[in-house]
């Protein structure tokens, strides 16, 4: 898809449809002279050259990736409108489109037609709103969160004024179920967040065996989906361990859920997305507006929402992204397969090299491994993983961007008990493999990651 064409594509577009209304006067106010513009323009191109490389697959830090030119060509026809969907007066024609485009997210993740849901600004400010509603849901009782979830939680729930309860993870960096159900039977929490695919490690807690237990104890369930939501494209093949895939095939039978469009789902930022599986929560968000839902009386976004001005350009964005690159195994889930691919094979790869060693095996797409040290002890590790890191990203010729997580001792060891305890944490390094082309280009990114290792001699 060439972008340039498609960005002039949006441009005239939008020029022919001004002219569609009388012609008037552009105010003298905003010109800007070419030269001006010119000067503005190469101080901008410039200063952006000092971003780090999000677009090549020698970027494996965080979880950044380009937009689809789709997204970015979709995003621009709509700016230029400049609709806003809070309300259908702001944005008639995008506030349809993201209806549309939500209907299919909703489907995707296995939520009845009855479901409740917008588009969000960001995956935070979604699970706010979920969380909102939970505590509207289950006044005065706690929220139980993973250890390893998202912090946005526990922020959350602070500006919220709810008790958060936290409940341990088990060996593979998942909720542990026996704990939670110790912490249900206390009769405090009202909602359990599940995390489907964790920022650090990639896990994914295994909802289909959380979902029946929080119904024993009449609980709620939120999943957080943000990261991991769209591998629910590929829970029908083997890519996927067969639990990964029955505790993604479950994400429909909770109560509330996040994804984020602007992770997996080609977007740009911000897109984020909440729905819930019973439509009538719609009673926590009433209130009043004087001036804004005139222009129809079905429901308007804003109705459903905390926020009010939201770009309507994003909602452009993900719709013609989704006509392009359908919810589907052969559409948009060939991008996470390459992503998953990547990642099983560096996984192997890192096994057969004497200078790297895997922290865990990657459940999504998301790597963890630290170089070998001798002695092998947490101190060391911990120097070694950030030497790296700076390494590669300082490096003159062939960079490579990877990032780290912060690993305690306890969780360390019990991976890696023949590991030296020496500190109280660790680092790790961590590498994100979701964009498509790390597949392609996997060989030459693990040899410059195995040769930053290797012991200087």
């Amino acid at each position: 898809m060439e972008l340039k064409r498609w960005l002039a594509y949006g441009v005239e577009a939008f020029e022919a449809w001004t002219r569609s209304y009388e012609e008037y006067a552009a105010h003298p106010a905003l010109e800007v002279g070419e030269e001006a513009c010119a000067e503005a323009f190469a101080e901008l191109a410039g200063r952006l050259r000092g971003s780090y490389p999000f677009f090549h697959p020698c970027y494996a830090g965080q979880m950044l990736k380009p937009p689809h030119p789709a997204a970015v060509a979709g995003y621009l026809a709509a700016m230029l409108v400049n609709s806003n969907n809070h309300a259908l007066d702001g944005g008639p024609a995008t506030s349809a489109l993201e209806e549309e485009a939500v209907g299919q997210l909703a489907s995707m993740l296995g939520l009845e037609e009855t479901f409740l849901g917008h588009l969000t600004s960001n995956g935070t400010v979604a699970n706010l709103e979920a969380l909102f509603v939970a505590r509207e849901s289950r006044p005065g009782r706690s929220v139980a969160v993973g250890t390893e979830a998202h912090y946005t939680h526990a922020r959350m729930c602070h500006l919220l004024g709810v008790r958060v309860r936290t409940v341990p993870a088990d060996g593979a960096g998942r909720m542990d179920v026996a704990a939670l159900e110790r912490l249900l039977a206390s009769g405090d929490v009202g909602t359990v967040v599940v995390t489907a695919g964790t920022t650090a490690l990639g896990a994914v807690d295994p909802v289909h065996r959380i979902v029946p237990l929080a119904r024993r104890y009449g609980a709620r369930v939120h999943v957080d989906a943000a990261y991991g939501g769209f591998f629910t494209l590929l829970t029908d093949d083997p890519l996927l361990d067969e639990d990964t895939a029955d505790a993604l095939r479950a994400v429909g039978r909770s109560d509330s859920v996040v994804i984020d469009p602007h992770k997996h789902g080609l977007q740009p930022y911000g897109c984020g997305a909440v729905l819930f599986a019973d439509p009538t929560v719609a009673r926590f968000y009433r209130h009043d507006s004087p001036y804004t839902y005139f222009t129809s009386a079905r429901p308007h976004l804003g109705e459903i929402s905390l926020e009010c001005s939201r770009s309507g350009a994003a909602a452009a964005a993900l719709w013609l992204t989704l006509r392009l690159l359908p919810l589907t195994r052969q559409g948009l889930g060939g991008v996470l397969a390459a992503g998953r691919r990547a990642a099983l094979r560096w996984a192997d790869l890192i096994a057969g090299t004497p200078y790297l060693e895997l922290y865990q095996r990657p459940e999504l797409d998301i790597m963890t491994y630290h170089p070998r040290t001798e002695p092998a002890a947490l101190s060391r590790i911990g120097t070694a993983s950030r030497e790296v890191m700076r390494r590669g990203m300082e490096a003159k010729e062939n960079p490579v961007f990877l990032s780290v997580a912060r690993v305690d001792a306890d969780a360390f060891t019990r991976r890696h008990p023949h590991v030296v305890r020496d500190a109280e944490d660790t680092h790790v390094l961590r590498s994100v493999l979701m964009k498509p082309e790390s597949e392609p280009y996997l060989d030459r990114l693990h040899h410059r990651v195995a040769d930053l290792a290797k012991p200087a001699e």
